[in-house]
């Protein structure tokens, strides 16, 4: 469960950054719902487990985009203003990351 001072802290993205965020999880919503529409549909199994590893596939890409910029930005910002508790908190997040 968050802290209350985890729930409270915001990241302005510039509206390119966010934009392309949304529009890949926008990719992976489809992917989804394709996923969902094949298992409706009866679809054989290997067919619908390619589908799943490919959407897998594209949120650890997202996970990717979104962890390299928290750590050019946020990390980057924080060590710099000598919040060393944003190295813990990095350790925590790759820890839920690796599971």
């Amino acid at each position: 469960m968050e802290n209350e001072k985890d729930c409270c802290r915001i990241k302005k993205r510039t509206p390119k950054e966010q934009r392309d965020l949304v529009n890949r999880l926008s990719r992976i919503e489809g992917q989804v719902r394709g996923i969902k529409g094949m298992v409706e549909r009866d679809a054989y199994c290997p067919d619908i487990l390619v589908q799943v590893a490919a959407a897998n596939a594209a949120l650890n890409s997202f996970s990717r985009v979104l962890l390299t910029e928290h750590l050019k930005t946020c990390v980057t910002q924080d060590i710099r203003e000598g919040r060393d508790e944003a190295v813990e908190e990095l350790v925590t997040v790759l820890q839920k990351l690796m599971k």
